[in-house]
């Protein structure tokens, strides 16, 4: 299936064919030392119990299968990104 690319993207394509990007990391060493760092900054090991109304849980889960996530998975995701300030 061929995709219509935008100015933007083909110009992206372009630069990446020309072989003017490279990797960010330096070894597979610097990879692992990130892998290490995110598992541990990201492991879950806190339990969270809260109470809300049926109704946004209803909804709460409408949206995360619209996301593709377990509604647990979906609001921690939501929280996770609302105390980074993604939201």
């Amino acid at each position: 299936m061929k995709y219509k690319l935008d100015n933007e993207e083909k110009t992206l394509l372009e630069s990446i064919e020309k072989g003017e990007w490279v990797t960010a990391f330096n070894s597979s060493e610097e990879l692992d030392n990130y892998k290490t760092i995110a598992k541990k900054d990201l492991k879950k090991n806190k339990r969270l119990n809260i109470r809300i109304s049926e109704r946004d849980l209803k909804l709460l889960k409408k949206q995360a299968i619209r996301e593709g996530l377990p509604y647990q998975s979906f609001i921690a995701s939501i929280l996770h990104k609302y105390l980074n300030g993604y939201l």
